[in-house]
């Protein structure tokens, strides 16, 4: 079967044609300025080779329709008709307390995706916009949604729950959902292939490290705890989000500001963590060479950034009584080996031990990087989103 995978965002619209028996990309791109010009990226199916070119995109309808006109192009697409797409999966960022693993789209899981807009108002309406701009080209074929806080649904109350007035999680559903579900899904299935022993034995962290960072605690297989929370916004420094902070910190800027709480959340969202802490960049291979010419504010961003890491995995490694295997993955987990070293150079005393030439040489591959004497494997797993969105569909459309 072909499967097309929609990611939608406010402005874009990456995509990538998969076929399920090989599991091979028959073709990937990226509409980006929707409602604002328009522009598409993709790679030309018959040759390989990088093509752009500017499309007026007032809507994802209309994206859509440009992205439906390279996969049937002769001169770049990967099929003759839409007739060979048996099958759409899209990304929506948040499922609530309802939905915990991918589902068939109905009215009945728009309308519940509608319903809990509020609790992700830039993407749930974004990623909607996508899925009805799909039914409408494409009427006929089966669309599934696959959610990003779907694998942490497993997590005890002990773990989601705030301290707060238990009425606002009855009345308002405020809790920990955590986020990047789809990735710690494929990488701690990837993960286990790794160990030999029973999956309910097994305890993994993976290290979902890029410019929005998360880690998860999982066990026997399931999620029990993540780092984001409500919003992306919690947990780890990031490229610009903060990371946990105290809550007061927000009425503090804003009086101290005058701004609004509003205000102060951009702030925390797109102008803090490395971004913030540097006045330099998020990119952390910017922070790298910052570093390397003596920059003492990317010094301290570097640092504050692993060691936000290394609090949380110490944290889930008491909290699950121990660890078998620490993964690391996404664009900083798999390729910057300076974050690695500094994060595993912590763990002295759950005996992890790792070879330094290993992880040095190591960027983007699928490796074991732990010594033989180590007693806890580490291993870096490239991600792959999109495959597990188009597995899932797959699943379901059978």
């Amino acid at each position: 079967m072909k499967i097309l995978v929609i990611n939608a965002g406010s402005t874009s619209l990456k995509y990538q044609l998969i076929d399920s028996d090989t599991e091979a990309v028959l073709a990937k791109g990226l509409c980006e300025r929707i409602g604002a010009g328009g522009h598409l990226k993709y790679d030309s199916s018959k040759t390989g080779e990088k093509k752009e070119k500017d499309i007026d995109m007032p809507d994802h309808g209309v994206a859509l329709k440009a992205v439906i006109d390279v996969l049937i192009s002769p001169e770049d697409g990967a099929v003759a008709s839409l007739d060979e797409i048996d099958a759409v999966g899209h990304r929506v960022v948040h499922g609530g307390e309802y939905f915990d693993k991918t589902v068939l789209v109905t009215d009945e899981v728009i309308a519940k995706i509608e319903e809990i807009s509020d609790l992700a108002p830039l993407h749930n309406p974004a990623n909607l916009l996508g899925i009805r701009a799909c039914q409408k080209l494409m009427p006929n074929t089966p669309q599934c949604v696959t959610f990003d806080t779907a694998f942490h649904q497993t997590m005890p109350e002990k773990a989601f729950l705030y301290g707060i007035p238990y009425s606002y999680y009855e009345n308002y559903k405020i809790r920990r959902y955590g986020f990047h579900g789809t990735s710690h899904s494929y990488v701690s299935k990837k993960a286990l292939t790794h160990l030999d022993k029973p999956v309910e034995d097994t305890k993994v962290i993976v290290c979902h490290l890029g410019g929005g960072a998360s880690i998860t605690a999982v066990k026997g297989g399931k999620s029990v705890d993540t780092s984001m929370g409500l919003t992306p916004l919690e947990g780890l420094v990031m490229g610009t989000r903060s990371g946990s902070i105290d809550p007061a910190v927000v009425q503090f800027i804003a009086d101290k500001e005058n701004l609004s709480v509003d205000e102060v959340l951009t702030i925390l969202n797109k102008k803090s963590g490395l971004l913030g802490l540097s006045g330099k960049s998020s990119d952390c291979r910017d922070i790298d060479a910052g570093r390397d010419a003596g920059d003492k504010r990317c010094e301290i961003a570097f640092q504050a950034f692993v060691y936000s890491a290394v609090k949380l995995i110490g944290a889930y490694a008491a909290a699950m009584n121990g660890v078998d295997l620490i993964a690391f993955t996404a664009g900083i987990g798999e390729n910057d080996s300076k974050i690695r070293e500094s994060i595993l150079d912590y763990f002295d005393y759950l005996g992890v031990k790792y070879d330094k030439a290993l992880n040095d040489s190591t960027h983007g591959d699928e490796v074991e990087i732990q010594t033989a004497d180590s007693k806890v494997k580490v291993v870096i797993i490239p991600t792959n989103e999109e495959l597990t969105i188009a597995r899932e569909t797959l699943d379901i459309v059978k």
